[in-house]
């Protein structure tokens, strides 16, 4: 059957496209939430509820109010340079966000010792390229009892590893 699927990342908030959205065949039992074809005009010109990178199926909840942060989260935006982040990285990516340096009455992450410096667990959800000041933006969604610690943390000193799903 012919659904619509993402045909180019899209973040959070994002207003749909033409060029956003493609028609793909698919073969998925009832249960499968998806987007007939046949609707791609319906979903032009609102918000996306999530981010989805390229190939993913276009659901009813991924359209509409945003879902992120979700209860307990907070979203903390970090500028980085080249370097400080893999070049993969796309909304949807597991990351550690790690100090480059130790900042003093920064809380440890739980089995953190002082000698490993802070480190919190986190999930991008966009992404901003400021072309004129070589820097990207990248929104991450955390726990809310720590991003207030990333957020005072000074620029320059945050590296993000991109990990495995289950690997934080």
């Amino acid at each position: 059957m012919p659904v619509l699927a993402i045909a180019r990342p899209v973040s959070v908030g994002h207003l749909l496209e033409r060029v956003d959205i493609r028609e793909v065949e698919i073969s998925a039992a009832e249960a499968v939430a998806t987007l007939p074809a046949e609707q791609a005009a319906s979903v032009l010109g609102r918000p996306m509820a999530t981010s989805l990178t390229v190939g993913a199926l276009l659901t009813p909840s991924s359209i509409g109010s945003s879902t992120i942060p979700a209860a307990g989260q907070s979203v903390v935006a970090v500028g980085l340079k080249a370097g400080q982040f893999p070049p993969e990285l796309a909304p949807g990516a597991p990351v550690v966000v790690v100090l480059a340096a130790s900042t003093p009455n920064t809380p440890l992450a739980a089995g953190q010792s002082s000698s490993d410096g802070p480190a919190w667990p986190a999930t991008v959800t966009g992404l901003s390229k400021a072309e004129a000041e070589q820097t990207t933006v990248i929104s991450l969604q955390m726990p809310s009892a720590t991003a207030p610690a990333l957020a005072r943390v000074p620029a320059g000193q945050v590296t993000l590893v991109m990990v495995a799903g289950g690997e934080r």
